[in-house]
Order: C-alpha cells, then structure tokens, then sequence
C-alpha cells in the first residue's frame, strides 16, 4: 500500500521512487507507474530457499511465527504452501503484534515450549525479531535441540546493530538468516564504498559474527558456493547439509537439531471430568473409570489429534468430585479452577459461553446448538381432524367446492342428460360432483371440454389441498401445541444447568411457573402429570439433554420446538494451549465422517427400544391459512370463470350469427306459400 502510495505521487512528481520493500504479490507495472523502481526479490525465491533448507536437514515439523498483520502474515501463505510442496508439516503457526509487550512475548513464547525442541520460522520486523530473540534467550530457547530460521526482512542487520547491539546479537547466536544477494562487481564495490564514507557505515556488517553459509537458488535447492558460466559445472547438492558451510547451532553445539515435536507437555495434561447428575450417558465417573458419551468423543478427538501432530498426547482424567461422589463445585467454577491452572482441562457437559471464554479456551462444539422444548404428544383431541386448517380456510374451500360444482352445472345441463331432471336432483348434482372429487369418486361423464378443463384444474387443487391438510394432521396428532406463556402452564427445567435457568429468564417465565428436575424419569413424571395435577406442560433444556430423554420416552413426548440460544458442548483447555486447534479440527473430522453421529446414536439410543432412527422432532406445528392457498384458488377461481366466459360468448356470437342473416321478405314468403298449400288442401 505504502509503495502504491510512493509510486503515485513519484509519478506525479516526475521523481523516481525506488523501494526496497519486498513485493508480496507481482511487481507493480511499469506502465501505471513508469516512476517506481523494485529492487527487492519477490518472496517465491525466498520461500523456495527456507523450504530447501529444511529439507536439506530433513527436519518434517517446524512452527512459524509471525508479525500479526497483513504485509506478514501473506509471506505465511506463500512458506506454508512451499513446505507443504515438500511434504513439509506445520505443527502450529503463532503471531505476535508489534505492539504486544514482554509479558504478551514471554506467554507465547512459553505455549511453543510445549512443542519441545524444534524447528522455528521467523517472519516479522526486526525491532519485534530482537525482542523475541531475547524473551527466548531468557526462557532457555536458545539452547541445543532448537533451530531457529529468519526471513530477509528479519534479518535487516542496520536495524538489529542500530539497537542493543550486543545484547540482541548475543541472543542470536546459532540462527540462519537469509539475505538478499547481488554478485559482486567493481561498480557495486565502487557504490557501497561512497554509501559507507556518506553515512559512516562500519566497513563490513559481517564482521559483528555472521558467517555465509551459502546460496539459494532459484530452482529451491541450496549450495555451499556458486560458480560461474564459465566452469561449465552444475551445481550439486550434499547428501548430508545441502552444500551448506559448518553450522554452530543454539547452545554451542555442531550437532543438526531434530527438529521433531516430541512432547505437547512436558508432564501429563490434567484433564478434569465432572459427574453429569442424571445423565450419565453424557458422563458417569466415579474415582476408578470415567465412561459417558463425552469420553468416548474426547478419545476419538485425541486419536485423531495425535496422527496429526505425529506425537502421543499423554493425558489423565482426574474426577472432579468430593469423598462423597458429588461434583466438588459447579461448572462455572471448574473453569476457574482452571483458569488458575490446577487443571489443564475438562471434559464433560460443559456449554462454551461468551464468559467462560475469557477464562478458558474452547474447542468447536462437538454436540447440536441450542435449547429445545419437549411435551407430551396429543392424540387424545377428539376434533383434532379440523385443525390442521383455519376457519376462514374451511369456508373458503367449501365456498369454492359449490362454485366449481355450479360451474360444471351450467356447462353440462343444456348437453348432458345425467345434470337433468327435477330441480332436487339437479342440485344433489351440484353438492355431489364437486365433493366426490375429493376422493376422486365422480362417475358422471363430462361431455363439454369447456367442463373437463374446469375439471383438471379443480382436481389439481383437490390434490394439493388434500396432500397438505393429511400432512398436517399428522404433525398435530405427533406433536402436540401448547401456549407455554399461559399463567395455566408450569414449566419444567434441569436444576444443575445454570445455561438452561438463563435461557428460560430471557423468554419472560414467572419464577412461580418453574419447576426443577433432575433426571429423565422426573422429566416423564412431571410431563405426564401436567400443569393441573402438580406437574408441568412443557420442560425446556439443551439439545443433547433432550435426545437422552426422546431415547427413553420418544413414544409419549416429542420435542416441539429449538432455538440456537447456547452453543452446546465443548472441551474446555487451559488458555494458549497449543491443543486446541488440533482437537478442534479432529472434532470436524470426527462430524465430517459420521463417527459423531454414531456415538451419539450409541449413547443415546441404547435404551430405546421402540424409537426410530428416522425421528425428526419438528418445530411448533401451525394449522394452515387461507393465505397459503390464496394462489391456488385464485387460478381454480379464474379457471372456472374463464370456461364460462368462453362458452357463453361462443354461444352468444351464434345467436347474433342468426339475427344478423335474418330476412323479413323470406319469411313472409314462406308463409305465403304456407298458406296456399293448407287452403288449397282444404278446398
């Protein structure tokens, strides 16, 4: 953006811009701005080098860290899609603000310790690079075991000399650097002379213990030296460091780091588990074994974690219970507990929220959102039949019925004998025809196409009117619909879950209309009981919970509503650790191949044995309006009126047809001669 800038106004100017700014897309065109000179490398050469590098030493893990802005973090894209080229793993990619202080420096710094001795890429400013080489210097980064890559942005050495120098070079010792280079020449020697004598510049910034390694070449291989057309020699790589000088690695040491992630921690991750009160298919731990359906997906996550991170995560589960086997305190205070890092992390029950993340970090949820609402199913409403549809609906469709019959009356009866007769029978036929299409029962033989066209639309209506009315009506007789704000109706709620209690609060519920319960079998007792005989209506509660119970009593209760009001369950890890985003792509794995949805069905279907794998609990089941139809009558309607307007219009311009052709003289004539003949036969 800056060099955009630069450009535009050198252009303007007619002054020449030369930036030293490494293009992190295509260099800018010569056309838009003839003014702006790029002698920096594009970073594909650069990338190239350090993913050569790497696997010159054949090292397969390395982390990245890098400044957290934008002119970075697209250097990031570029080197993670080159190692990637190479079969090279990134194990985790850190940033860091230039703004963030020492402390901010030291935590992140100690997140990557956890990886072990391994492989680093620094991309940022060299102001941050000098006090992140120093934070590591201190926390023992710095030592045998570790290897540490800096970028040629990195390694801007006027910077790192112009401050602290001997403190940040000391920190520095045993890091490869990258540099751009340019092949010596007389009049680059003659130029750097005069810079060097201009702005009194050391002879030579190699002198202050930086030492050429070698050279990368465009091909992405590296070699110790390079050598001319000339020598017509190709260049070739070392079986062993790549062409590379003798290195002096971290701590001293001449021996080539690993560069493996051995270990996520150095001691066993404390994983807390709390008792779900009531729903032990979630989780039942007693202080020998912890069992449940959030134990069985946690051990699927860090299988799947561990293949990715090419290590064994070594872990305990710790109830989170008292001498008695109740919970030691609430969920909310598990995630303090650690916060304060007695744990390094729960598994269970636990509902991510917007609070409990500024204390803890959360995995992605591994259960369904929300909060749902169950009831007991109606079928007990001896007029349930007329509500699949409203009153103004059953008058309109009866309305239409006699119109569509009166229509098919007038069109027929002057041609068909069967709509004759006396007038009783002619309107039974108007009722009949129009209603026996509701079964399809009409035998009567329509004679006039102006009757079957009415005919064929009116059935297509019959059809979808029919089609949606059964669909409905077997909602209603599943699912049962409640007023759950009505001052009549108690609801129900799990006493242990404080999410549960919050959400209910938000829907307007008097606290004298909310009863607790503990378990599924309180849920069913209440249910059946209702709000008139000391139970309740309706009990509201998070969406996992409510699978568990439609497993027990899918056959009586239906679940009748949900709203993605909470999150739903995840695990829950001690902040910055390097954990989490390996558990959170495990659990999208886990939900990607179906491997979730069968635990869940494992869990919670265990104890039904009469509910379906195809149940769907629906939301609220509404009856249907004349609004949804309005169209389809509306053509039925035109339909009809259409056929009539044609016939009669046809019959009305053969009857002028007549009149226009009469002939008064013909006919009196004709009644002449009518005359002559009878008096003639007469006489």
């Amino acid at each position: 953006m800056e060099t955009k800038f630069l450009g535009e106004l050198g252009d303007k100017a007619k002054i020449p811009i030369i930036s030293f700014s490494t293009p992190s897309t295509s260099p800018f065109s010569n056309k838009l701005y003839p003014y702006l000179v790029q002698i920096a490398q594009d970073e594909t050469s650069q990338v190239a080098a350090i993913a050569a590098i790497v696997e010159a030493f054949k090292w397969k893990n390395v982390i990245t860290i890098h400044e957290d802005s934008d002119e970075w973090r697209v250097f990031i894209l570029h080197l993670v899609e080159s190692l990637q080229d190479k079969n090279i793993h990134i194990a985790y990619k850190s940033s860091l603000a230039v703004s963030s202080a020492d402390n901010q420096i030291n935590e992140e710094l100690n997140k990557l310790m956890a990886f072990g001795p391994t492989v680093f890429i620094v991309h940022m400013s060299p102001i941050l690079a000098s006090r992140l080489f120093m934070s590591a210097k201190k926390l023992g980064m710095m030592k045998k075991g570790y290897a540490w890559i800096l970028t040629v942005n990195s390694m801007n050495m006027n910077h790192l000399h112009s401050t602290r120098s001997f403190e940040v070079m000391d920190s520095m010792q045993g890091v490869i650097g990258l540099k751009s280079y340019v092949p010596p020449s007389k009049e680059l020697h003659n130029f750097t002379s005069r810079w060097r004598k201009k702005f009194l510049l050391e002879t030579d910034m190699e002198e202050k213990g930086n030492e050429e390694l070698g050279f990368g070449l465009p091909e992405g291989k590296i070699a110790g030296e390079l050598y001319s057309s000339i020598h017509g020699r190709e260049l070739s790589l070392s079986n062993t460091s790549g062409g590379l000088e003798d290195i002096i690695w971290p701590g001293g040491s001449a021996t080539i780091p690993k560069g493996s992630v051995t270990k996520m921690s150095i001691r066993k991750l404390r994983i807390a588990v709390p008792r779900s009160v009531g729903f032990p298919e979630l989780v039942n731990v007693d202080r020998r074994s912890a069992t449940g359906f959030c134990i069985d997906v946690f051990k699927a996550a860090i299988e799947k974690a561990e293949l990715e991170l090419e290590l064994e995560v070594d872990y305990e589960f710790m109830p989170f219970l008292n001498a008695t086997g109740q919970n030691i305190g609430t969920y909310s205070e598990l995630i303090d507990e650690i916060y304060l890092k007695k744990y390094d992390g729960a598994v269970g029950d636990i509902t991510m929220t917007a609070n409990r993340s500024l204390y803890v970090d959360f995995t992605i949820p591994y259960t369904d959102l929300g909060v749902g609402t169950i009831a007991p199913k109606n079928n007990k409403n001896m007029w349930i039949f007329l509500k699949p549809l409203t009153g103004d609906l059953w008058l309109s469709s009866a309305g239409l019925f006699i119109f569509t019959g009166i229509v098919i009356w007038l069109i027929e009866r002057p041609i068909n004998n069967e709509f004759q007769g006396p007038i009783s029978h002619q309107i039974g036929m108007i009722f009949w025809f129009s209603f026996s299409t509701l079964a399809f029962a009409h035998k009567e033989k329509l004679l006039s196409n102006f009757s079957r066209f009415v005919v064929i639309v009116w059935v297509f209506v019959v059809l979808i009117l029919t089609s949606s009315y059964t669909a409905t009506l077997t909602s209603m007789i599943t699912v049962q619909q409640i007023q759950l704000n009505s001052k009549e109706n108690y609801i129900g709620y799990q006493t242990d879950s404080s999410i549960t209690r919050g959400v209910i609060s938000n829907l307007n519920f008097t606290n004298s209309n909310l009863r607790p319960f503990c378990s599924p079998e309180e849920y069913a007792n209440a249910l059946s009981r209702g709000s008139k005989k000391g139970g309740v209506s309706a009990i509201i509660d998070e969406i996992p919970y409510i699978k568990i119970f439609l497993a027990k009593y899918s056959a009586d209760y239906a679940m009748i509503g949900s709203t993605s009001t909470t999150n739903g369950f995840a695990f829950a890890f001690r902040k910055g650790s390097p954990l989490v985003p390996y558990m959170s792509r495990a659990i999208a794995k886990l939900r990607e191949n179906g491997k979730l949805m069968k635990l869940e069905h494992e869990w919670f279907k265990r104890q039904s044995t009469f509910a379906s794998e195809d149940d769907d609990p629906s939301s609220v089941v509404k009856p249907l309006t004349l609004d949804s139809f309005r169209g389809l009558f509306l053509i039925s309607g035109v339909s009809s009126a259409l056929a009539l307007a044609v016939l009669y219009s046809f019959k009305l311009y053969k009857n002028w047809h007549f009149v226009k052709n009469f002939n008064l003289r013909d006919i009196m004539w004709g009644r002449i001669k009518f005359l002559k003949e009878y008096l003639s036969i007469n006489n």
